[in-house]
C-alpha cells in the first residue's frame, strides 16, 4: 500500500519480506540490549551481551529499548495482515530477519494506512513498514497536488511491485489493461498510490476522448474488494502480489481474477524519519546482510512473493 502523501508509486501501490517464518506482532524476540561496550556488544539488564552482527549500528535509544516500533496497516494480505490475533505476512517476515541481524525486536502495531507516516513523525513509531511505495513526493513531504505537507521521509527499499487489477471471476468486462477502465467505476483504498493512479488514468481517458474513470475510495482494501464482488465497481487497483493472493484465496479462488501490469513496477520502502539517519543506515546494512545470507529470499518464498525480490538495498530509489 502507500500513504496519503501518495501510498505507492503513482503507477504502482504501489502499498507495490524475514526469513522463512511467519512474523508476529512483536515477533523477533531477541536479546534485549543496553550500552555498547568497547567491543561493540552491549550488556542487557541480565548482564548478557548482545552479539548480533549489526547491533552497534543502531541508535543508542533503540539499543536501550531493544525494540523497533513499526507502524503498519495489517489489512493487506499477503504483505501484512492479522491471523489468529497476530500480524503476519511478507513484511513481518522480512522484519524478523532484519531483527536477527540487528539484535532487536520489530514490534508491529496496526493503524490506518494514510495516517502511518504522520504517526511516525510524532514519535508513535520508529518506522513505517506497510507496503509503502517509495515516491519522490513522500520523500519530500508533498501531497498529490505538490503542496508541502510535512518534512518528508527517507526510504530503505526492499521490494518491487507493480499495479494489480483485481476483477470479478471470469472478467466479465474484459479488463486487460488500465486503459480498459475508461468510462467505468473503479474501487481503491483511500490514501494509496493506486487512488492517485486511478485519477491519472481518468485524465488519460479524458484526453483520449473516452469516458473518465469513476473512482470510489474506501478506508480499507477489503471494502474495495467487496464493492467489486458485489458488482458495484469493475475493478480494484492494488499491488500485484496482493491482487494475486486475493484471487488465489478469496472464496476458495472463485471470487476474483488478477491482472498484472508489470511495466509500472515501483519500490516498497521502510520509511524512516529524515533526522534518523543512523537507523536508516542500520536498516540498509541489515537488508543487504539478509539478501546475502538467503533469509530475505526465504521470507519472500514463504508467501510466493519471490517475483518482487530486490538484489541490493537502496535508499530513496523511488520515482
Amino acid at each position: 500500500m502507500t500513504a496519503s502523501t501518495t501510498r505507492r508509486t503513482t503507477a504502482a501501490r504501489s502499498r507495490i519480506a524475514a526469513v522463512g517464518a511467519i512474523a508476529v506482532a512483536g515477533a523477533l524476540i531477541l536479546t534485549g540490549c543496553g550500552d555498547q561496550t568497547d567491543k561493540g556488544s552491549a550488556a542487557t539488564p541480565s548482564g548478557k551481551e548482545n552479539s548480533a552482527p549489526l547491533f552497534s549500528k543502531l541508535p543508542k535509544k533503540i539499543q536501550d529499548a531493544g525494540v523497533i516500533k513499526v507502524g503498519t496497516d495489517a489489512t493487506y494480505a499477503p504483505m501484512e495482515f492479522t491471523e489468529g490475533g497476530k500480524i503476519v505476512g511478507v513484511d513481518p517476515g522480512i522484519a524478523e530477519a532484519l531483527g536477527k541481524q540487528l539484535g532487536v525486536t520489530f514490534k508491529f502495531e496496526s493503524g490506518t494506512f494514510d495516517t502511518l507516516i504522520g504517526s511516525m513523525q510524532t514519535g508513535r513509531s520508529d518506522v513505517v513498514m506497510s507496503s509503502l511505495t517509495d515516491t519522490k513526493a513522500r520523500q519530500e513531504g508533498l501531497d498529490d497536488k505538490g503542496a508541502k505537507t510535512g518534512a518528508g521521509v527517507d526510504f530503505v527499499d526492499y521490494f518491487s511491485a507493480s499495479t494489480g487489477i483485481l476483477v470479478k471471476k471470469g472478467n466479465p468486462e474484459g479488463i486487460k489493461t488500465l486503459d480498459d477502465l475508461c468510462g467505468k467505476k473503479v474501487a481503491v483504498q483511500r490514501g494509496t498510490t493506486y487512488e492517485q493512479s486511478a485519477k491519472d488514468q481518468s485524465e488519460k481517458c479524458k484526453t483520449a476522448g473516452k469516458g473518465e474513470v469513476s473512482i470510489e475510495s474506501f478506508p480499507t482494501d477489503a471494502e474495495a474488494q467487496t464493492r467489486v464482488k458485489a458488482g458495484g465497481a469493475v475493478a480494484d487497483l492494488n499491488d500485484s502480489p496482493v491482487a494475486a493472493y486475493i484471487a488465489q484465496t478469496a472464496g476458495g479462488g472463485n471470487d476474483f481474477e488478477a491482472i498484472a501490469n508489470p511495466t509500472d513496477a515501483g519500490l516498497f520502502g521502510i520509511a524512516v524519519d529524515k533526522k534518523n539517519t543512523e537507523l536508516r543506515d542500520a536498516l540498509k546494512a541489515a537488508l543487504d546482510a539478509i539478501i546475502k545470507d538467503g533469509s530475505y529470499k526465504a521470507a519472500l518464498d514463504k508467501w510466493n512473493a519471490g517475483s518482487g525480490a530486490v538484489t541490493e538495498a537502496k535508499t530513496n530509489a523511488g520515482q
